[in-house]
């Protein structure tokens, strides 16, 4: 499918070039911003490697077996024909923690061996089972408390705020959770999405859950000290938080916290919960680094292929008559014209969307609206198609049946989500 989209760019860009006499321009913006992708992903390297270093953290201290321990009992009530032991409660469980962590390429693994067992529980082989829908729907829709990629990315970009998307991100996947679980739940039960091959019958045995990965991990004893470190540091930012209320008042004290101050506070809190659980912070920053700087490398490509195309395309006026044309219908729901194709990109291609993004932030500033926007939407949704092809051919799901619009309903309803709540939270 990127295929044909990324030729259609090059060709609208040259036939209109041509039409427009701006062939030279287009030309100029093909190189401009291949030059303009390799200086951005190499300025992601530090900043990937800082967040994703900082999420192991997390993960080496326990809080990811926490977190599962406290969303098992919501699984159990979403996933009624799932045994509470089986290893696909576990899997499904592990794998929501590490996507809520931004530990995508944790929850990757865990992800695919859930639709491995899941397909034990199926009576329908080859389709998917109401419980995978579901699953693969929140995987999509993926509540994110930590948008890492999006974050390093604003701070290359230059904004003045990188984490400030943090709050309207988070809000903006939930929203787009909650649509997805009830899509789910309502289209499941349609006619049109019934089973379309007879059911068999499977030897089933529930199966101990097993260990997560890294639950050994939250065993690890408190530190006193560092517990004292943290009350003394919580104190120091409240006296900072109330000075800055005395200065400001508390409507624009709250909101310097959310906007300026949440990405060091995240640092720190982070830092500090790792120091407390006993572990080795600088070596495991420095491990996950090490991961961040092989996925900032990963992405050259596909930021080359979609900033040529999404420059040839600005260049040679397309995107302009895109956005005159699209301007009646997006600013009935107020949004920014210029972040259509990225909410469109964002369900086919992460690294394509990732380009947009990137592109309408170095056209209208990180801190923009459009800007904010775009990076909400990516921090907020998922590359449904990628997701779906990946997970369904794992287990040789050839009909989806309700699947994919669940997820492109979840992918809509936190699009509009981000447009609101930027709206709402900056302008």
């Amino acid at each position: 499918m990127m295929n044909g989209i990324w030729g259609f760019m090059v060709v609208a860009a040259l036939v209109c070039g041509a039409v427009s006499g701006k062939l030279d321009e287009v030309s100029k913006a093909s190189i401009d911003n291949a030059e303009v992708a390799v200086k951005l992903a190499i300025g992601l390297v530090g900043m990937m490697s800082l967040w994703i270093g900082l999420m192991k953290v997390l993960d080496e201290a326990g809080f990811l077996a926490v977190l599962a321990r406290w969303l098992r009992p919501l699984m159990r009530r979403l996933f009624p024909s799932v045994p509470p032991e089986h290893p696909a409660m576990s899997m499904m469980i592990l794998n929501t923690s590490a996507n809520i962590l931004g530990l995508s390429n944790a929850a990757t693994p865990f992800g695919l061996k859930a639709m491995a067992e899941l397909d034990k529980l199926n009576d329908h082989r080859g389709e998917a089972s109401d419980a995978m829908a579901l699953f693969l729907a929140i995987n999509t829709a993926g509540v994110c408390v930590f948008p890492t990629t999006m974050i390093a990315l604003r701070a290359t970009m230059g904004s003045t705020a990188p984490g400030s998307i943090i709050f309207p991100t988070l809000l903006a996947s939930v929203i787009g959770t909650i649509v997805a679980v009830a899509a789910a739940l309502a289209l499941q039960r349609l006619p049109m999405f019934r089973f379309k091959t007879p059911a068999v019958a499977l030897a089933r045995a529930d199966v101990g859950s097993g260990t997560a990965q890294g639950s050994e991990r939250g065993e690890v004893r408190n530190r006193p000290w560092a517990l004292v470190l943290s009350l003394a540091v919580a104190c120091v930012l409240a006296y900072a938080l109330f000075q800055k209320a005395a200065d400001v008042g508390w409507g624009e004290a709250v909101k310097t916290v959310f906007a300026d101050w949440s990405l060091v506070l995240l640092i720190g809190a982070i830092t500090l919960a790792g120091l407390v659980r006993g572990v080795k912070i600088y070596d495991v920053v420095v491990e996950g680094g090490k991961e961040g700087f092989d996925i900032a490398l990963r992405i050259i490509p596909f930021l080359v292929a979609m900033l040529v195309g999404v420059g040839m395309l600005r260049a040679a006026g397309v995107i302009d008559m895109i956005v005159a044309v699209l301007r009646p219908v997006t600013s009935l729901i107020g949004m920014p014209p210029e972040i259509l194709p990225m909410a469109f990109l964002r369900s086919l291609t992460g690294g394509g969307s990732m380009g947009v993004a990137t592109e309408i932030m170095k056209t209208h500033g990180p801190d923009s609206l459009a800007g904010i926007i775009a990076s909400s939407i990516y921090g907020s949704s998922e590359t449904t198609f990628y997701v779906i092809a990946v997970y369904f051919g794992a287990v040789q799901v050839k009909n989806g049946r309700h699947t994919l619009l669940v997820c492109l309903l979840a992918d809509a309803a936190a699009v509009l989500a981000s447009v609101w709540l930027c709206r709402w939270m900056f302008f």
